[in-house]
C-alpha cells in the first residue's frame, strides 16, 4: 500500500459552467419565493403566461391592489442562471515533492472524501498492527 498520497482540488477560473440551484446555495431553491407580478402590463402579462407554463409549484394570490402573487415552494429550480466553476478531485500516488504511480480523478466531491477516509482507515489499521 502506498502511504504517501497527495490529494488535491483543482478548477479553471477563467472556465464557468452552468449549474443547478442546490448546487450554489441558492436562498430561492432552500426557501422559496415570491414573483410579484404587475398583469396590467404587457410585460406583467408576458411574465406571469411565463410563470403559469413553467411547471413550477406555486400558489397564485391576488393583492388589492391588483398585483398577481406567485409564492413558489422549496426545492425546485428559480428562475436565475447559476454558474460555477467545475471542479476536479486528484489523488497522486507519492507526496508533493515527486509524483509516483496512477493519477486518479474524481468527478464527484464525494467519491474524493469516501477515497480519503478509506485511504485513512488503512493507515490507521497499518499502524494499529505495529
Amino acid at each position: 500500500m502506498e502511504a504517501y498520497q497527495t490529494w488535491s482540488v483543482k478548477s479553471r477560473p477563467d472556465k464557468r459552467v452552468k449549474t443547478v440551484c442546490e448546487r450554489v446555495g441558492c436562498p430561492q431553491w432552500r426557501s422559496g419565493w415570491e414573483s410579484v407580478i404587475d398583469e396590467s402590463t404587457p410585460l406583467g402579462r408576458d411574465q406571469a403566461a411565463f410563470i403559469r407554463g413553467s411547471r413550477r409549484t406555486f400558489k397564485e394570490q391576488h393583492t388589492a391592489a391588483g398585483l398577481t402573487v406567485f409564492r413558489f415552494e422549496p426545492y425546485q429550480r428559480c428562475f436565475a442562471d447559476h454558474q460555477t466553476m467545475p471542479e476536479k478531485y486528484l489523488v497522486r500516488g507519492g507526496d508533493y515533492r515527486a509524483t509516483v504511480g496512477e493519477l486518479r480523478v474524481h468527478t464527484r466531491a464525494a467519491d474524493w472524501v469516501e477515497h480519503v477516509q478509506q485511504h485513512m482507515g488503512r493507515l490507521l489499521d497499518e499502524r494499529a498492527k505495529g
